[in-house]
């Protein structure tokens, strides 16, 4: 990576004239979540420290991760991953361990340790927010009104074509949902060979309707094209092209799947020290409260959450359109992530099967 050569003022601890200008590289999902991110995180951060933040998109950051640590060719110092790929590369041995004393405390002076919420921290892996997946649906497309997970599936009572997420991960436990599983009851039936025929069984009911996507800017497209009348999505992605561009969706809340992101450090990022001032800077409490006035994800400390106000539009109220608000609960599911660090490798492989026969 080339280094300019900068002047760091006193303000920055008394730094030599003509030191290597520091810089950090982070890698996100693109589109309106990392937008949120470069707004709340990148920007403070770089006027604060001086550090510059280099930010690069990848469909899911976790799989270019571990194939550069296992290349030794790391390019990125901080990656945004899904609580299962977290918790698999730090097992793997792919990520730096993170000294979580680095985290600061609440305003309150309350210990990050029990500031953030309950599954946030881990050996690894530093989650800055909430979010989920759910479906939703253009009402110029869909006559009527889909309320339920099962109304996804029902291509007879609501016709068209469906987006679903090119993964065996959230498309078995909504098919499972939609066939009237609880979200309680879902993993449990899971662990069984019957569980997961069961939830192919339901996919086979739709798999001659589906899109499938890959990249979290592709459903919003989808429904705005006119491809899809409905589809799977991440519901930040959803909230931006409705409130923020004035997209006719509607967000069906019933199944959501919920899950942290969080940020690692591969294992020989060259600015590994830049890397974990950059965690510690964009999940204090300020910071994450902030990146909710550009995405519906729900901050993921305690502190955060009597900071969130409106939207960037200065008039939509953020607090309904979390995945956490009391009224989007109803039937949510929590992501298991042990299970799908224990099974992922192997129902991708049926998955994958199934999508070729």
């Amino acid at each position: 990576m080339k280094l300019k050569t900068i002047l760091l003022s006193t303000a920055l601890g008394g730094v030599a004239f003509g030191v290597a200008a520091q810089e950090v590289t982070v890698m996100s999902w693109g589109g309106a979540y990392t937008k949120s991110q470069v707004e709340a995180y990148h920007k403070p951060f770089t006027t604060e420290t001086g550090i510059k933040v280099n930010s690069v998109d990848a469909d899911n950051p976790a799989t270019p991760i571990k194939a550069q640590v296992e290349a030794g060719n790391v390019t990125v110092d901080v990656a945004d991953v899904e609580y299962s790929d977290a918790i698999r590369l730090c097992d793997e041995g792919l990520l730096e361990v993170i000294d979580l004393s680095i985290l600061p405390p609440a305003p309150d002076g309350t210990p990050a340790s029990e500031d953030f919420i309950e599954g946030a921290l881990s050996d690894c892996a530093v989650a800055s927010i909430v979010w989920s997946t759910i479906y939703a649906y253009n009402t110029r497309n869909v006559d009527g009104s889909p309320t339920t997970m099962a109304d996804f599936f029902d291509v007879g009572k609501f016709p068209g074509k469906r987006g679903l997420r090119k993964s065996a991960k959230a498309n078995l436990e909504m098919a499972l949902m939609a066939d009237g599983v609880p979200a309680s009851g879902v993993y449990a039936l899971l662990e069984t060979d019957e569980g997961v025929d069961r939830a192919f069984d339901k996919l086979d009911t739709i798999k001659n309707d589906v899109v499938w996507w890959e990249a979290g800017a592709q459903p919003p497209q989808l429904l705005a094209d006119g491809e899809v009348v409905m589809s799977t999505a991440y519901n930040g992605r959803i909230f931006n092209a409705a409130v923020g561009e004035g997209q006719p969706f509607e967000v069906v809340w019933d199944g959501q799947i919920l899950d942290f992101d969080l940020f690692v450090v591969p294992r020989g990022a060259p600015n590994k020290e830049e890397a974990l001032k950059f965690i510690a800077f964009s999940t204090d409490t300020q910071r994450l409260a902030d990146q909710a006035a550009w995405i519906s994800y729900g901050p993921a400390r305690k502190s955060s959450g009597e900071k969130v106000g409106l939207f960037n539009d200065g008039k939509t109220e953020m607090a309904p359109h979390m995945p956490t608000a009391k009224a989007n609960l109803t039937n949510a599911l929590v992501n298991n992530f042990e299970f799908w660090v224990d099974r992922d490798a192997e129902l991708n492989e049926r998955f994958n099967a199934w999508l070729a026969q």
